[in-house]
């Protein structure tokens, strides 16, 4: 819970140093004060997540247009008509996830979703709902460097044949809640893939949000 404590308030830190070095361009004394609270938030964030400094550093140093925004992970919930979700086993670390990644620029969250199971699986998807919008800081997933919101998004399958191994994934299945492989916990963890059954058994469940 420390941990976890610090890690707020450095992120939180770097927020604000992010706004002040944006707002404070013809300042250059308040600047180098923002600067420096900046940097120590970078050290204090490469400990207490492993990553390394330079990683970190450039991350904020290419967000610096303001103010600091969360980062946003789209998940694409799936399932087989025996009621088992579709799961992908991601190369960096040899764990399991949900199909997804980060939003990216110029596309919906559907779009992503679509395209993040064809990429992963080579399966094609129509979006169906919106089940979840989570605040990453509220569930176990290990520390990070950055402030992340998750979007998960049911999907129905219209086409495609799985393809076992893509650029980032070495193998897809559909797993029972019972029979769970190691999960990928920075992408998902237990409580949340849980609760995507409990929308698979009632699909009238209301959106979840954080």
């Amino acid at each position: 819970m420390q941990n976890l404590t610090l890690l707020s308030v450095a992120k939180r830190l770097q927020a604000i140093a992010q706004a002040g070095i944006f707002y404070s361009e013809d300042k250059p004394f308040d600047r180098e004060r923002y600067e420096e609270i900046s940097d120590l938030s970078v050290q204090i964030l490469s400990q207490l997540t492993d990553e390394p400094i330079e990683k970190i550093g450039n991350l904020f140093t290419q967000e610096r247009d303001g103010y600091q925004t969360p980062k946003v992970d789209i998940r694409a919930v799936v399932f087989n008509d025996s009621g088992e979700i579709l799961m992908v086993k991601e190369k960096v670390d040899g764990c399991w996830s949900l199909p997804g990644g980060w939003a990216d620029v110029g596309y919906t969250p559907a779009e992503v979703a679509v395209k993040e199971v064809r990429e992963e699986t080579g399966l094609d998807v129509k979006t169906v709902r919106l089940l979840g919008v989570f605040d990453k800081k509220n569930h176990p997933h290990p520390p990070e460097g950055w402030y992340v919101y998750k979007i998960f998004i049911l999907c129905e399958k219209t086409g495609g044949e799985i393809s076992q191994d893509t650029t980032e994934t070495s193998d897809i299945q559909y797993f029972s809640l019972k029979n769970l492989p190691p999960l990928s916990e920075p992408r998902n963890v237990y409580n949340q893939v849980k609760m995507m059954f409990d929308y698979g058994n009632n699909p009238s469940k209301e959106v979840y949000f954080d």
